[in-house]
């Protein structure tokens, strides 16, 4: 590893680094070197898409020495899995990490109807009534994890970003997204794209949930107010 190589990373733009990562990783303990200066050099650490995209290769490596790494640098994970209503996210940020995007959004439904409560996780969907009593908490993490492990791609937050985008137009909303064609709806699950090569704001499937009107609850919940 020259130091060269070392600053080139250090200094590129933030999607620069994002592409860099894979090759990094690719060059074994070299790599790594390079990746270690990076996070010695962002203490505290702090859970952008570059220390996010780290942290989720780290993962995916399951070596001793990506192990030793994460102990040091992420003790407590990437952000906080926080909720209002003691809901267990960690499942979630484990299927995220592994880019194991379709089991991810079946498992951000069921975590949204247990924010819901038990007649939502009875029925197996949530009403639009019940999403505008979702803690802000609660939905920013669970935006937080669609974001950070896409690298910027998925989320709640990027779906409304499009949405206002087209004038709060849900037919725009739906074509640019991926989940309409045409006049035709996309077909679930195997028409969806279950990778990062899906369009931006494809991910999660929230037309799953139960139409517009939950959806338009999501994009008017005070959670985005600071977005």
């Amino acid at each position: 590893m020259s130091d060269t190589e070392t600053l080139s990373f250090l200094t590129e733009s933030p999607k620069k680094q994002l592409e860099l990562i894979p090759e990094l990783i690719n060059q074994g303990s070299e790599g790594l070197a390079i990746l270690q200066e990076f996070l010695q050099t962002n203490q505290p650490i702090i859970p952008n898409l570059v220390t996010a995209k780290i942290y989720q290769v780290l993962h995916q490596l399951q070596t001793t020495e990506a192990q030793q790494l994460l102990d040091t640098y992420f003790p407590q994970g990437i952000i906080p899995l926080n909720s209002e209503r003691n809901i267990d996210y960690q499942p979630l940020e484990k299927l995220l990490l592994a880019q194991n995007w379709q089991e991810a959004d079946s498992l951000t439904r069921v975590k949204m109807c247990e924010l819901a409560g038990d007649a939502a996780i009875a029925r197996k969907w949530v009403y639009f009534t019940e999403v505008q009593q979702f803690p802000i908490t609660d939905l920013q993490t669970l935006n937080q994890l669609w974001y950070l492990f896409s690298e910027g791609k998925f989320g709640f937050a990027v779906q409304r970003k499009i949405w206002l985008s087209v004038g709060k137009d849900f037919e725009q909303l739906w074509s640019k997204i991926g989940w309409k064609n045409g006049n035709q709806w996309t077909r679930y699950p195997n028409a969806f794209t279950w990778d990062l090569s899906a369009p931006v704001g494809h991910l999660p499937l929230l037309n799953q949930i139960r139409g517009v009107r939950v959806i338009a609850s999501i994009f008017a919940h005070p959670a985005w107010l600071d977005s």
